[in-house]
């Protein structure tokens, strides 16, 4: 147990004589759950201000507040703060004992490619006899053991938390997808990455950014000596030389195009995977059978390797290792249907996302490809068309369907998503009713064709009315296909 003292001390508060004593079992920033001596952080969010809810806080248990004015109706000890946020970063890391120091952090940013990479680097590190975690979009793993996740980049004290479930368990590594929402939102103030590695940027957040130019400044600040060690760069992205130019830490660069110090050359990509060669630093190449496919999947691949390789493995182990990863759940992942045609289960819910996934299927289908996508809820409004038209460009024949309509009216976001398809010759229907719109598509199905159901991927559920409901898609496609072998009328 640590005192509020030391606490204190480490976001900078006055330590005042009294806090001496008073020790802190809990660190909260919900005031309706009941505390232990726990420390309350008064946040200030977009629908929410925590300071109102301080002596609800207290009255549950909190015997101190961070806060960033005094509050004087609640009579409980009060750290004063510029700014409860990046205080309640500061706070965890020292209540949770500094976990990032016990492991080497591996931190991934970018629009697209951080789940996939970071499970390419665990399995890489896992290969070579080293421990990696991984912190993501699916959740928490170690040692094989999921830890059940919500935000890409957790809250602070929950990061802090199973940074150090991690460490007791003996990791050597964390592979951690680093979102632009925790950046902005101060989630990893006093944790220490060796790598900091950027994938890639392209149209997503603007409900939460508003331009473009914020979403990549929020991004580029991650790669200072305040944050990394140094860094991994994908040098084809049209935003790398920016990335570059702010950075005080040492680089490595990796492409396909332009000369970068790691490369792919050679690429051969199938349904089955993608073989390339693997060039390090213009010396050998090293052949990487890898059994996912895409060109993105190759971007991907090579940025593991650039980050792996400063971790100081050798280049030949790391293209070995590159080949035992299967699959990543809902990214570019085959279901085991036992049907003449595909079913490809996809995260792609950006339109570069979509693009990619589209345009990789195309390159080995041997008939149609059929589409099935929406857009989610209270989120960006202008993808939505442009999804659309996307859509429309690369599929032979599209579903629209919802997504996580969220608190949205879901016709309205598919009238919007229609508005883009229409412009496009492609021939579609619209069925609200995702698991209805799922078994239209395999119904229509035929040999050779490929469904890509997009958007969902690893989500397990579908936010209606603000309403998480269950709906796993892997489940759904499954039991659509057994109601129709059973009754083959209704399909």
């Amino acid at each position: 147990m640590i005192t509020l003292s030391e606490l204190a001390a480490s976001v900078g508060a006055e330590a005042q004589p009294a806090y001496q004593n008073i020790h802190i079992a809990e660190l909260c920033m919900d005031s309706r759950k009941q505390e232990h001596q726990g420390l309350f952080f008064c946040i200030s969010g977009a629908h929410f201000d925590g300071h109102t809810f301080a002596r609800q806080a207290a009255e549950n248990g909190a015997v101190a507040l961070v806060t960033e004015k005094p509050l004087p109706d609640v009579r409980v000890p009060q750290l004063i703060v510029e700014n409860s946020r990046v205080a309640m970063s500061l706070a965890a890391a020292t209540f949770y004992g500094h976990p990032d120091r016990r492991m080497r952090l591996l931190g991934l940013t970018g629009t697209k490619g951080k789940t996939t990479t970071s499970y390419l680097i665990q399995g890489v590190l896992d290969h070579t006899g080293a421990s990696c975690g991984v912190i993501g979009t699916i959740g928490s793993s170690i040692g094989g053991k999921m830890i059940k996740g919500g935000l890409t980049t957790p809250d602070p004290i929950d990061l802090q938390h199973t940074l150090s479930l991690m460490a007791d368990a003996g990791a050597d590594y964390v592979a951690m997808e680093v979102s632009a929402h925790a950046l902005a939102l101060h989630r990893l103030e006093g944790v220490c990455f060796e790598t900091g590695c950027y994938t890639n940027l392209s149209q997503d957040h603007l409900d939460f950014f508003g331009t473009m130019e914020r979403y990549f400044d929020c991004k580029r600040s991650f790669f200072s000596s305040h944050f990394i060690r140094n860094a991994a760069v994908n040098i084809d992205d049209e935003r790398a030389a920016l990335i570059r130019q702010t950075m005080d830490v040492p680089c490595l660069t990796y492409g396909i195009c332009a000369p970068a110090d790691v490369m792919a050359s050679d690429i051969e990509i199938s349904e089955d995977g993608v073989r390339f060669n693997l060039g390090v630093l213009n010396t050998d190449k090293y052949p990487v059978r890898l059994q996912l496919t895409g060109m993105f999947n190759v971007y991907n691949a090579l940025a593991a390797a650039a980050v792996c390789l400063n971790q100081g493995l050798d280049p030949k182990d790391i293209a070995e290792a590159l080949g035992t990863v299967r699959s990543v759940p809902g990214r570019a992942e085959v279901l085991d249907t036992r049907t003449p045609y595909k079913v490809i289960l996809d995260y792609s819910h950006s339109p570069d996302a979509l693009e990619n996934i589209l345009k990789t299927v195309r390159q080995f289908t041997r008939s149609r490809v059929i589409a099935l996508f929406g857009c989610g809820g209270d989120r960006d409004h202008s993808k939505r068309p442009l999804m659309g038209e996307i859509g429309g460009t690369l599929a032979d024949y599209c579903v629209l369907t919802s997504d996580n309509p969220r608190t949205e009216d879901p016709y309205q976001i598919l009238a919007s998503v229609e508005s883009g398809l229409r412009r496009t010759q492609t021939p579609y229907t619209v069925i609200e009713n995702r698991r209805e719109a799922i078994r239209f598509a395999l119904n229509m199905a035929r040999e050779g064709d490929i469904i890509v159901l997009a958007g969902k991927g690893h989500e397990t559920y579908q936010e209606i009315n603000g309403v998480k409901r269950p709906f796993d898609e892997k489940v759904i496609v499954a039991e659509l296909l057994e109601e129709m072998r059973k009754d083959p009328s209704n399909s």
